[in-house]
């Protein structure tokens, strides 16, 4: 299914994360949460545009209007204005929670905002899943969520996809694209006997979701209807954090990886971590959505 694998940029970031591709200008944005970064790599021209902000940026997904981001810094969700680098307050997210921090954040196809949080100190059941809609109401979704990570929808938008990576599960949630009401939840992956554990994620046009291995030095394609691993993409880095496809045919797979907290000896065997990385695959993926203009 994977013909190839690539790295693109030597970034060696401290933990690489997010990374979301715009069609519209064939740009990948993507953050180093740890450094601080939003990055827009253009892989026509190799340039890797850096935006250094003040704190931990976890997310940053495009709005319908191509000169404004939306990205989720450690207690809330701002605008970035990507030529002028100002920032606007949306929302503040859980100030009454210091070890919090925000985590991976994606876009739904009716322009809603879903983020997650996490305790910084790896206590679980602390963090929760929010969504900001389109009128600008900030909602939480799920509560008790220990490390809120990889979030898919399927093509038609029955399902939402999701990931709480202590739990070693992906939970498949009913979803209502008009009212953004998650129903029912089942579990569709278990990976429990994976290496690693089961960070970002997204999902293809056959509704196979890609999910990233951390610790695990791997990207797997799996079944959600059957709880069945269909591939695995072998990396050169031990901490693979996400992944999004891109391209003009949505047929490369863009992957995120991390160098944080590895010892000297780790480094030492995998000195592309931090890397960003390009697989091509013969399935097409799912176009990233962008925020609507109105919130």
């Amino acid at each position: 299914m994977t013909e190839k694998i690539e790295l693109v940029l030597d970034a060696k970031a401290e933990l690489g994360e997010g990374p979301c591709w715009d069609a519209r200008t064939g740009i990948l944005y993507w953050v180093d949460i740890e450094g601080e970064k939003v990055c827009a790599f253009n892989p026509t021209t190799g340039e890797n545009k850096e935006i250094v902000l003040d704190q931990q940026v976890s997310a940053v997904v495009p709005t319908l209007n191509k000169d404004k981001l939306i990205v989720a810094l450690e207690k809330g969700l701002f605008y970035l204005q990507e030529q002028t680098e100002e920032l606007q307050l949306i929302t503040e997210i859980e100030r009454n929670l210091p070890d919090n921090r925000t985590n991976d954040g994606k876009c739904d196809a009716y322009g809603r905002f879903w983020i997650g949080t996490m305790n910084k100190k790896e206590e679980k059941e602390q963090g929760a899943l929010y969504c900001l809609d389109t009128n600008g109401e900030f909602t939480k979704k799920l509560d008790n969520i220990s490390t809120s990570n990889g979030l898919a929808w399927d093509k038609n938008n029955n399902y939402m996809y999701y990931i709480d990576t202590p739990t070693q599960k992906v939970l498949r949630y009913e979803f209502a694209l008009d009212t953004a009401i998650l129903g029912k939840a089942v579990e569709v992956v278990d990976f429990s006997d994976e290496e690693g554990f089961p960070d970002g994620m997204t999902i293809d046009q056959e509704g196979m979701l890609w999910i990233a291995h951390w610790g695990g030095s791997k990207v797997s394609r799996w079944n959600p209807n059957t709880n069945k691993k269909l591939e695995d993409i072998e990396l050169p880095v031990l901490n693979v954090t996400s992944c999004t496809f891109g391209g003009g045919n949505l047929q490369e797979l863009y992957i995120t990886t991390a160098r944080t907290g590895m010892s000297e000896e780790q480094l030492e065997k995998y000195p592309l971590s931090g890397g960003l990385f390009k697989a091509t695959t013969k399935v097409a993926g799912m176009q990233s959505a962008f925020v609507a203009d109105s919130i």
